[in-house]
């Protein structure tokens, strides 16, 4: 069975997660704290400490570079879900990486202005050392001060995706393909604590979101149900 090592609110775990639950397929997870990454460690033998990673029996799987997608590439052909056909290839690559730089840059800064209600108060030390290693002392404090120009600009980078999905059912086509997975992930971030909602002028992105949040693949007829 698969174990999917994860933090629960990393919005690359919630991508992931989603896959994995889209699939139908069982599948169990593995919490960590967010200082911890230990298990990672040991699992990867020394070779890479972030989440999400993925157990598939001896086989262990994690991401070779920034947006490699080793993960989600892994699961894709061994679950036969067909989000990475190759006519959207060159588009995927681009447009994920603008989620995953852009959106996610957004994203996870207003998901960590409510820091202190998703962390559990174990972690609180651990969490704001790492933060401000990596984004500079008094970070979390600034991110707040800046939430409601945050929010704004992230209204902005959403607008081309709920142009997209005016031609569209899901963001390339009438079926999901990653991009669709990845961009509900850092969206997944963004909703994690409860206190936002998506921008009220993106109604398209909402209903979109939605649809993702159940959405199944139907194995037996290879079409979707919702």
């Amino acid at each position: 069975m698969i174990d999917l090592i994860q933090v629960p609110y990393s919005p690359f775990c919630i991508v992931q997660r989603r896959i994995l639950e889209f699939s139908g397929v069982p599948f169990k997870i593995t919490d960590i704290p967010n200082p911890d990454r230990s298990l990672v460690w040991k699992l990867t033998r020394g070779r890479y400490y972030a989440v999400p990673i993925i157990q598939d029996g001896k086989t262990v799987v994690f991401e070779t570079s920034e947006d490699s997608q080793v993960i989600a590439k892994y699961l894709n052909e061994n679950l036969g879900l067909d989000l990475f056909p190759e006519e959207w290839r060159g588009i995927q690559s681009i447009l994920w990486r603008h989620v995953e730089n852009e959106v996610e840059s957004l994203t996870f800064r207003l998901n960590d202005v409510y820091w202190d209600k998703n962390v559990p108060k174990t972690e609180h030390a651990g969490f704001v050392r790492h933060k401000e290693r990596k984004f500079g002392r008094g970070c979390l404090v600034q991110w707040k001060k800046q939430q409601s120009v945050l929010l704004t600009e992230l209204e902005n980078a959403l607008t081309p995706y709920e142009q997209m999905l005016g031609h569209h059912a899901f963001l390339l086509s009438d079926r999901p393909l990653f991009l669709d997975f990845d961009l509900f992930g850092m969206l997944g971030n963004f909703l994690y604590s409860g206190q936002y909602q998506l921008p009220a002028g993106h109604r398209r992105v909402k209903a979109w979101y939605g649809k993702m949040s159940k959405l199944k693949f139907a194995r037996t007829s290879e079409k979707l149900r919702s």
